[in-house]
């Protein structure tokens, strides 16, 4: 096993008399995990490990991780340490694990070299964990960006096991296989949502646009534990938010200007989990959260759009580690993993 472990220490910046020293901030909540002894051992060479996968009647699945990611730690701890998960995942598919951050060379699918970070950005991996699932030629089937709960984690192992991704998209397919009618029915009321018609050419400033359904337990979640909190609220003030019904039929005119229904939108954005954020800059859509995301994460996007960050920085992951020190130094305590 890969041990994955963050270890975070305490400093004091010292400043000249008469100011007194300022302790550093710490981290919590980062991820401490292994990977599990039955993922693949791959010598990183992917075309290899698809022609095995394919010999074996297995698919293959890109892990993404690196070092502290809490997302990563309950995908481990938790889905991949539930029997029938575990089970399925390894009678139906080849498991490579890659490090976002890592320097290993890897032999790509269209057999250049390069290293792990740099495949990473060829891939467009913004978070951890990313799996990806690839067909018999190498092509993906489905992208999970970040950490999905075991309930919905099972539905995208059995979509592309099952074969179900030739016949529907995920999104449907999700929706009926999906843990959504344990949910009460209807939508959270919220004071910073626009009121419709949405004419989104002429909105000003960034936009975030809410993509939910009625029966959805983690959009409750995410009202209650993330947006109500008011750190999130004064984040969200520089925005235009709009929520949709992921299969609405409510017009919406896009920033390009091109009316749509709400689930046509969905469509042409790839919507394919309840809820998802899409953070607009202008007509550029710059950074999205789908999957299960905590607070400080989700107020990261917020500023990392709001103050143009993003077109300085274009990486994520970096952003978060920048930003993550600058409230270290000014003695604030960053808990990656916080309820809220």
């Amino acid at each position: 096993m890969v041990a994955r472990i963050i270890t975070v220490c305490s400093l004091l910046f010292l400043f000249a008399a008469p100011v007194a020293a300022q302790e550093e901030g710490e981290v919590h909540g980062g991820g401490e995990f292994s990977l599990p002894g039955w993922f693949k051992v791959s010598f990183l060479d992917l075309p290899a490990d698809l022609a095995e996968a394919r010999e074996e009647d297995r698919g293959l699945i890109l892990f993404w991780e690196q070092e502290g990611c809490p997302y990563c730690e309950a995908l481990i701890e938790t889905n991949f340490h539930q029997r029938d998960i575990v089970d399925y995942t390894r009678a139906n598919f080849d498991v490579v694990a890659l490090n976002l951050r890592g320097d290993r060379p890897v032999t790509t699918l269209d057999g250049e070299q390069l290293g792990e970070k740099a495949l990473a950005e060829d891939m467009e991996v913004q978070f951890t964990p990313t799996l990806l699932f690839l067909d018999d030629e190498g092509e993906p089937i489905l992208r999970l960006n970040g950490y999905y709960p075991p309930e919905e984690f099972r539905v995208a192992l059995e979509y592309v096991g099952e074969g179900a991704w030739r016949e529907e998209d995920f999104a449907a397919y999700m929706a009926e296989h999906g843990p959504g009618e344990a949910a009460e029915p209807g939508f959270v009321d919220q004071p910073f949502l626009a009121e419709p018609p949405h004419d989104l050419s002429g909105a000003e400033g960034p936009l975030a646009i809410l993509f939910e359904q009625r029966r959805c337990p983690e959009c409750r979640r995410v009202h209650d534990e993330i947006l109500d909190d008011p750190r999130a609220r004064e984040r969200l003030e520089p925005f235009h938010v709009v929520r949709l019904d992921r299969w609405g039929d409510e017009t919406v005119t896009t920033p390009e200007g091109e009316q749509r229904s709400a689930r046509e939108w969905a469509d042409e954005l790839e919507v394919t989990y309840t809820p998802t954020m899409v953070l607009f800059d202008g007509q550029r859509e710059v950074i999205r959260m789908e999957s299960h995301f905590r607070g400080f994460h989700v107020r990261s996007m917020l500023d990392y759009v709001a103050t143009g960050a993003w077109e300085e920085e274009p990486r994520f992951q970096r952003y978060i580690d920048q930003r993550s020190q600058r409230l270290r130094e000014r003695g604030e305590d960053v808990d990656l993993w916080e309820e809220k």
